[in-house]
């Protein structure tokens, strides 16, 4: 490292004449209007999404490259990265017309891969975690005479992202309580934690990781580098098993205070940030909007204003299915169940008039699985639309003091990541057995308009229901309808006037659920 042991007042005047703008943009600084009126605070959020690289890292990449001598640039330069400093590092290279080999986990979205490709870098992928990648650049830099470009743990890199608090205290010289900075090997925070403490020392600089990403934060509390044998992969812009150096002793000295979120959360506040800028960032890049939410709910504070970087936006698009999923349970917008219900006639629709006479007012049914499986009992999985957070548990009492059994999955991991999509199997008990999926209109009664204009001898013995956000819902409904009602049932699905097909002779059907 060339200048260990910089103060504030030395980084300032790096930040102060860091080269950035050959390549990066002085990104906007806006108001998240949406999220500013739900919290009762104001949330301004840096557009670091908006760069040419979709993230904040070309500024510390090509800062760094920008000093290097002609003969090293002749040379060319390596890095290790999870993808963003790699585009940085690969845009910054072609700019200045030097050959860049990037080492990247095997682990790397794809789409960052591509990206690096496209701009000119040589992509060599090697190792599951960004550590991993590191120590195999290492090799390859002494074997090949090139210059190593750290993502976070060199004076240049992190003055070059300083530029972005740099750019926001200019943007905003109002009021500012505090600004959240996500971490993976700590970058990003020295750089904006150096130039606020030199310029604004009375704002709070506050760093936010995942609780399976926290190498930064178990560091700090223990008072020298830890390294995490593991690392959650879901925010791979910030899985990094060991801080750095020089990060490190910044981070200790700077940074006011430091919070963890988890995954839940961060797919609700990529939502978040979408609702207010249409715009889809990375989990990284929501890190500090989920932390901001938390905040405010921890100290119940209004009035206050607070800034978050959106520090990049390289998703996976096959990522956003997971994301959409998680988002409503992050938010607790949604709850989970396991709900016990007597296999007898009538009580399905009892059931449902229950959902619907619950405390807050209607509720959408989000999810409905069902298999018959027992002659005395039905095991189903729910989902509900709640109206704010710790709804789950009240509900649940009320289903338990109407004689239906219920569990709350709201916060079962298992549940919310596997269960869901497996409840179904064969069942020696559906005899005479049709299988139909329907279109029904998103809205309260249409399910049970279904159940009143069905004959009570038909029973339902299969129900799979998932609200996929549109104006009808899809639903897949066994029904055990004896051959001799085969007209009876014709009429009812013309009386119903919901689109359907019937699926009793598919082939899948056949595998996977019928006895």
């Amino acid at each position: 490292m060339s200048k260990p042991h910089l103060n504030p007042a030395d980084y300032l005047i790096k930040i102060l004449n860091a080269k950035v703008y050959d390549v990066a943009t002085e990104s906007a600084l806006e108001p998240a209007k949406n999220l500013s009126r739900r919290l009762g605070n104001q949330v301004l959020l840096k557009r670091e999404d908006q760069q040419p690289v979709f993230s904040f890292k070309l500024r510390g990449a090509y800062n760094k490259m920008a000093q290097l001598s002609p003969e090293q640039l002749k040379k060319g330069v390596i890095c290790a990265s999870a993808g963003n400093h790699a585009q940085g590092v690969a845009l910054g290279a072609s700019r200045l017309g030097t050959r860049a080999v990037i080492v990247m986990p095997t682990t790397t979205p794809q789409v960052k891969i591509e990206a690096v490709k496209a701009l000119g870098g040589e992509v060599v992928l090697f190792g599951d975690s960004y550590s991993d990648a590191y120590q195999h650049s290492l090799a390859l830099q002494k074997k090949q005479g090139l210059t190593f470009v750290h993502p976070f743990d060199d004076p240049d890199v992190i003055a070059g992202q300083g530029t972005i608090a740099m750019e926001m205290l200019r943007q905003h010289q109002g009021p500012l309580d505090a600004v959240f900075v996500a971490i993976g090997g700590g970058g990003l925070i020295s750089g904006v934690a150096n130039y606020i403490k030199a310029v604004r020392p009375g704002v709070q600089v506050i760093g936010v990781q995942m609780n399976d990403s926290n190498a930064m934060i178990q560091s700090v509390k223990a008072k020298q580098r830890v390294t995490l044998p593991d690392v959650g992969l879901f925010s791979d812009g910030t899985a990094v098993k060991l801080v750095g150096e020089e990060t490190f002793r910044v981070a200790s000295h700077l940074v006011d205070a430091y919070m963890t979120v988890d995954t839940d959360a961060v797919c609700a506040a990529i939502k978040d940030v979408f609702v207010d800028t249409r715009s889809i960032v990375e989990p990284a890049g929501a890190l500090a909007v989920a932390a901001i939410k938390q905040y405010v709910a921890a100290n119940k504070c209004k009035g206050q204003t607070f800034a978050a970087i959106l520090c990049g936006a390289n998703m996976n698009f096959d990522r956003l299915r997971f994301v959409a999923e998680r988002a409503d349970v992050g938010e607790e917008k949604e709850a989970l169940f396991a709900v016990t219900i007597p296999e007898e006639r009538g009580s399905f629709k009892r059931f449902l008039e229950l959902i619907g006479s619950l405390p807050g007012g209607p509720r959408n049914v989000t999810e409905f699985n069902y298999r018959m499986s027992d002659s005395d009992k039905a095991h189903v999985f729910l989902g509900l639309s709640t109206h704010g957070q710790g709804e789950s548990a009240k509900i649940t009492a009320k289903f338990n003091k109407q004689q239906f059994q219920a569990i709350d999955l709201t916060h079962d991991e298992l549940a919310k990541e596997h269960i869901r999509h497996m409840v179904g199997g064969h069942s020696a008990l559906s005899q005479d057995e049709r299988l139909l999926r329907f279109q029904f209109p998103e809205r309260p009664g249409a399910l049970l308009k279904f159940l009143s204009l069905m004959r009570p001898g038909w029973n339902i013995s299969l129900f799979h229901y998932r609200n996929q956000g549109a104006d009808y819902g899809r639903i897949l409904v066994g029904l055990q309808v004896p051959p001799k009602d085969d007209k009876a049932f014709d009429k009812f699905l013309k009386t119903l006037g919901y689109p359907y097909a019937e699926e009793t002779d598919n082939p899948v059907y056949r595998l996977f659920l019928r006895a």
